[in-house]
C-alpha cells in the first residue's frame, strides 16, 4: 500500500491516497476486486457500484467506484434541500 499527502488528483482535492490493489482486466474486460478490499469497503454480492469518472485535458485519469446506496444518500443530501428551497417558492 502506497501512501501518499494532501494532493489534487485531476482536480479533485483528497486528504490521502492509497493504491489498495493492482487488479488485471481480462479480454472481456472484466477485473475482480481483492476480498480484502470488498471487505473494507463494505461491498457484498449483488451490490452495485457506480463508476464515475475523473479528465484531464480530455483524457479519463481516474476511474472511482461508489456504492450505489452511498450515491443515492449523497444525491439525496446534496439535491433535497435545494429541492424543498424550489418547492417553498
Amino acid at each position: 500500500m502506497i501512501k501518499g499527502k494532501t494532493d489534487t488528483c485531476c482536480g479533485a482535492e483528497t486528504s490521502v491516497y492509497k493504491v489498495e490493489a493492482l487488479v488485471s482486466i481480462d479480454s472481456r474486460g472484466q477485473m475482480v476486486l481483492p476480498k480484502e478490499l470488498r471487505d473494507k469497503a463494505g461491498i457484498k454480492d449483488g451490490d452495485k457500484v457506480a463508476i464515475s469518472t475523473l479528465e484531464k485535458s480530455g483524457r479519463v485519469c481516474c476511474l472511482l467506484l461508489i456504492k450505489a446506496d452511498d450515491l443515492t444518500g449523497f444525491v439525496k443530501d446534496m439535491l433535497g434541500p435545494a429541492a424543498q428551497e424550489v418547492m417553498e417558492k
